[in-house]
């Protein structure tokens, strides 16, 4: 079985060669936004996949099944929004994203919590 650290270089690798997947006709029309969405006309050319059309999503653009969910520290992004919430972590495998909606006063309580119990924090 690879490291991590190697299955984290190939998904990187893997998604430097997945293609920007857009919208159908996005480019042609303003009111159609880039996000993706399935072809499903019947005589659409992408749904058929013609050359010169864009690439559609396929399961063959995915990375490697450990690497899936993991930031590229290598740990498990896990948002938290109070302290209490720390003590469900191990501190191996996972690393404490604050929520956005937590004030000043109870991050700065659940940041040094986290230094105490050794807690890897994305966003102090």
């Amino acid at each position: 079985m690879a490291s991590v650290k190697e299955l984290l270089e190939l998904r990187k690798q893997i998604k430097a060669r997945k293609p920007n997947f857009v919208r159908e006709e996005s480019w042609r029309y303003k009111r159609v936004k880039e996000n993706w969405r399935r072809p499903k006309g019947i005589d659409s050319h992408m749904r058929k996949q013609k050359k010169g059309w864009p690439r559609r999503v396929k399961v063959g653009y995915r990375g490697p099944i450990a690497a899936r969910y993991l930031h590229p520290s290598g740990y498990y992004d896990i948002l938290v929004h109070n302290v209490a919430e720390l003590s469900r972590l191990d501190r191996k495998k996972d690393a404490a994203r604050i929520a956005s909606g937590v004030g000043k006063r109870k991050r700065k309580e659940i940041i040094e919590k986290a230094k105490t119990l050794k807690i890897k924090v994305l966003n102090p």
